[in-house]
C-alpha cells in the first residue's frame, strides 16, 4: 500500500511513524527542500501544476494532503485519470473557501453564525448596523491562525481587502459573520472511510492565543452528555452531508446564550488531535491512513482521563528544540515531546508536548512547564 500525501508539512511529518507501524509506503511531495516532512520527500514540485501532481500519484495509490490549497483543476485532473483522492475535491473544495463552507452548512441545516456574502462596503456597513455595531470578516480564501480574520466596526476598516476583490475578480466577495459571545472554544474530530463507516474522537476544548491553538484538553471538561452529543452529531452530519473521506476537524463556539456553532472546518489531520498521538488508542494521523485506504477505523477512547496537549509557539532565541531535551527530559519523565524539525521563528508552531494522566491541574501543569522549556 503506498499513499501519497500533497504537502511537507508537520502534518505529513507526523504521518510518518502512522505508516511505518502500519507498513504502509509513504511518500510526500514537498512545496520546497528542507520542509518538515523532508525525510519522507521523494519528490519536490509544485503542487499547483497538475502534471506535476499526476507523475506523482502514479507511483501511489491513493492521494491525501497535508494541506487544503491543492486547486480544484489539479484535483480533478487526478480524479479523471482515475486516481483515488480522499477527501475527493467536491468536498475538499467547502474547506477551500468559506463563503461555500457557509453556504454548504446553512444548506444541511447546520448551526453556523448568521452570516452574508457582501461585495460591497455599503453591504459590508449595513449587516454591521444590523448586528450590534461589530462584526468578523474573513476572506473566503487562504486564512488560517487568525490570518484572513478581522473584527470591524465599520468596513473602512477592510477597505484594502475590498480593493483585492476589485482587482482579483476570483475573488468575488467577503464573508462577513456575526460576532459571537463564546464561553469557549471545542472542536469535534472524526474519520470517516470512503465506504461509510465513521469514528468520532472525544470533544475538545482549544485555548488560542493570538488567532494560534495554543492547548488542547480531551475530553473537554463539562462536556459529557449532551454537548459532547451535539457536537458528535454535527460533525457527522458534515462528514456524510459534504462526503468528507479521512479525518475532519470541525471548530466550534460554545456561545454565552447556549448554542453550538460551527466556526472552521479542516479536513485533514489537524491541530486540536495532536494529544490523540499520545491519548488516544487511535491517533489522528493513524486513522486517516486507514480511512483515505478504506480499511476499518481504529477505537478512538482514551488511555487516561486527560490529555492536555500544548503548542510549542516560536521556540528558542537562539539554537534549536533539540538543544534543551536533557532540561524538559529530566524535568518532565511523564511528558512526550514531538519536534516539527522546523527552525524557530516568532509565532511558528515548531512542535508541541501533550501529557496524559487521571487529574487534569497535574497534565495541565507538566505540559505548560515541558513545553516552556522550548520557550525563552
Amino acid at each position: 500500500m503506498r499513499v501519497g500525501v500533497i504537502g511537507g508539512g508537520q502534518l505529513a511529518r507526523m504521518m510518518i511513524p502512522a505508516a511505518i507501524e502500519l507498513g504502509v509506503e509513504l511518500r510526500v511531495l514537498a512545496e520546497a527542500e528542507g520542509m518538515s516532512a523532508a525525510i519522507a520527500a521523494e519528490r519536490v514540485g509544485d503542487y499547483t501544476d497538475a502534471e506535476t501532481v499526476l507523475a506523482f500519484a502514479r507511483e501511489v495509490d491513493v492521494v491525501t494532503f497535508d494541506h487544503e490549497h491543492v486547486p480544484q483543476d489539479v484535483l480533478h485532473a487526478l480524479v479523471d485519470a482515475g486516481v483515488p483522492v480522499h477527501p475527493g475535491p467536491d468536498a475538499l473544495r467547502y474547506a477551500q473557501d468559506k463563503l461555500l463552507m457557509r453556504e454548504g452548512l446553512s444548506r444541511l441545516g447546520l448551526p453556523v453564525p448568521e452570516w452574508a456574502r457582501v461585495e460591497t462596503p455599503a453591504e459590508l456597513d449595513a449587516f454591521i448596523a444590523d448586528h450590534g455595531g461589530a462584526a468578523v470578516v474573513k476572506t473566503p480564501r487562504g486564512g488560517y491562525d487568525g490570518k484572513g480574520v478581522r473584527v470591524v466596526h465599520t468596513a473602512a476598516e477592510v477597505a484594502e481587502w475590498f480593493a483585492t476583490i476589485a482587482e482579483d475578480g476570483r475573488a468575488g466577495a467577503l464573508l462577513v459573520e456575526e460576532l459571537v459571545e463564546f464561553r469557549r472554544e471545542l472542536a469535534q474530530l472524526v474519520a470517516r472511510r470512503p465506504s461509510g463507516e465513521i469514528a468520532a474522537w472525544p470533544l475538545v476544548e482549544t485555548v488560542q492565543v493570538g488567532g494560534v491553538c495554543s492547548e488542547v484538553i480531551a475530553p473537554a471538561p463539562r462536556s459529557a452528555g449532551k454537548l459532547a452529543d451535539v457536537a458528535a452529531d454535527v460533525a457527522i452530519a458534515i462528514a456524510e452531508g459534504l462526503g468528507v473521506t479521512g479525518v475532519l476537524a470541525v471548530e466550534l463556539f460554545e456561545t454565552t446564550d447556549d448554542r453550538v456553532l460551527v466556526n472552521e472546518l479542516a479536513m485533514r489531520p489537524h491541530n486540536s488531535g495532536h494529544w490523540s498521538m499520545d491519548g488516544s488508542t487511535t491517533s489522528q494521523f493513524e486513522q486517516h491512513l486507514r480511512a483515505v485506504l478504506d480499511l476499518p477505523l481504529g477505537g478512538t477512547g482514551c488511555h487516561e482521563e486527560w490529555a492536555v496537549m500544548v503548542n510549542v509557539l516560536g521556540g528558542p532565541v537562539e539554537g534549536t528544540l533539540a538543544d534543551r531535551y536533557a532540561e524538559a527530559f529530566a524535568g518532565h519523565p511523564t511528558v512526550k515531546i514531538h519536534n516539527y524539525g522546523k527552525a524557530p521563528r516568532p509565532g511558528r508552531k515548531v512542535g508541541h508536548v501533550t501529557a496524559i494522566g487521571s487529574d487534569l491541574d497535574d497534565a495541565v501543569y507538566e505540559a505548560r512547564a515541558a513545553a516552556a522549556v522550548f520557550q525563552d
